[in-house]
Parts: C-alpha cells; sequence; structure tokens
C-alpha cells in the first residue's frame, strides 16, 4: 500500500507540471507545441476510457485453492477501464482504475494500478502496471484482494497497417497479461479510446 500512496503521491506532484493539455489533433496546437510522433502534445494529460475481455486463471496452490468439484479457481472476464497518461517526452506515465464482470467462478473484480511505459511507433506504447486487486468468488469461493503486476502494448491503428479506418480518433487496440499476486495468468485485450 505504500508504494502505491508513493506513486500517487508522484503523480499529483508531476501532473500540475506538465500542463492540462487534452487534445488530440495537430490542428489544435500550438506551432511551437511540442508534440509526439502521432501528433499528439509530449507533455500535457490524456485521459482515456477502454473495454477489454479476457480470461482469468489460478493457480491450484493460490489463496483460493482448489475446489473438488470445480478444480483451480478461473473465469472469463468484461472490464471497464478508466484512467489519465502524463505523457513526458518518450516516457509515459499514468493511473487506472478498472470494473470488472467476471463469468465462472468470478463474480467481480476492481482496482486500481500504475503504469510507466515508453512510447512505441507512431501511435502505440509498451507499458508496466503495478496495483491493487479486488477479486470476488462465487461457487463457494471466498473474496481476496492483493497486488496485481502487468505487462503489456497499445498500438493505434497506423501502426498495424489500418490508418484509414479511424483516423485520428484516438483509438488504441490493447494487449496485456497481469498476474495476481504471481499465482495466476490474467490475459486480457481490447479497445482503449483517447480523449
Amino acid at each position: 500500500m505504500k508504494k502505491l500512496l508513493a506513486l500517487a503521491a508522484t503523480l499529483a506532484i508531476l501532473a500540475p507540471a506538465t500542463g492540462w493539455a487534452q487534445d488530440t489533433t495537430t490542428s489544435n496546437l500550438p506551432d511551437d507545441a511540442a508534440r509526439a510522433p502521432d501528433g499528439t502534445r509530449a507533455f500535457g494529460i490524456e485521459p482515456y476510457v477502454g473495454i477489454l475481455g479476457g480470461y482469468h486463471s489460478f493457480d491450484r496452490n493460490s489463496e483460493f485453492g482448489s475446489s473438488p468439484t470445480r478444480g483451480r479457481f478461473d473465469g472469463a472476464l468484461v472490464s471497464g477501464i478508466a484512467g489519465v497518461n502524463i505523457p513526458l517526452g518518450p516516457v509515459v506515465a499514468g493511473v487506472e482504475g478498472n470494473a470488472t464482470k467476471g463469468f465462472g467462478d468470478i463474480d467481480w473484480e476492481y482496482g486500481v494500478k500504475g503504469r510507466v511505459g515508453a512510447r512505441a511507433g507512431e501511435s502505440g506504447m509498451v507499458f508496466a502496471s503495478m496495483g491493487y486487486q479486488w477479486v470476488n468468488g462465487r461457487r463457494g469461493f471466498g473474496d481476496r484482494d492483493d497486488w496485481i503486476y502487468g505487462l503489456g502494448v497499445e498500438v493505434g491503428p497506423k501502426d498495424i497497417g489500418l490508418g484509414g479506418i479511424t483516423g485520428n480518433s484516438g483509438v488504441r487496440l490493447r494487449l496485456e497479461v497481469q498476474t495476481f499476486d504471481f499465482n495466476s495468468i490474467r490475459p486480457m485485450g481490447g479497445a482503449v479510446f483517447h480523449f
């Protein structure tokens, strides 16, 4: 929890220093504004929302244990996310929250995490994340909470040859994999919409 509070304090200090720009098109930027490869501001605030789908599978020796009739704790997921990126030139820092509906043994998951990454291509980024996640079980499984760690990548349509489909809309495709206290695997994929 101390690490999470330290990350939040760092972001609170950096946010005013980086400006409050939310423009995503080059036409709204002053001529002397620093730009990222995709034409957005190199420094500022970038809020986003997204929807992801995936699966969460826990080891038999995880804190959820296993059921003689069901086996290990697992289930499909649909997740809504919201967050903010703070671009700092080639580096991006941010914070993100999620509310996730589970299926199978998982009822709900929700949490918050910090992210640090580097820009990749014209509109993408590679990132690492760390945060705290709450998992509500069902079918005889209890509720647990613990640290969650992850790695991921976001790419814009232009980076994968689909630039004409969405233009400069701020849509990114995300793939990520996370682990709940190194006792599970949680691959997720979906679309993220930057403002």
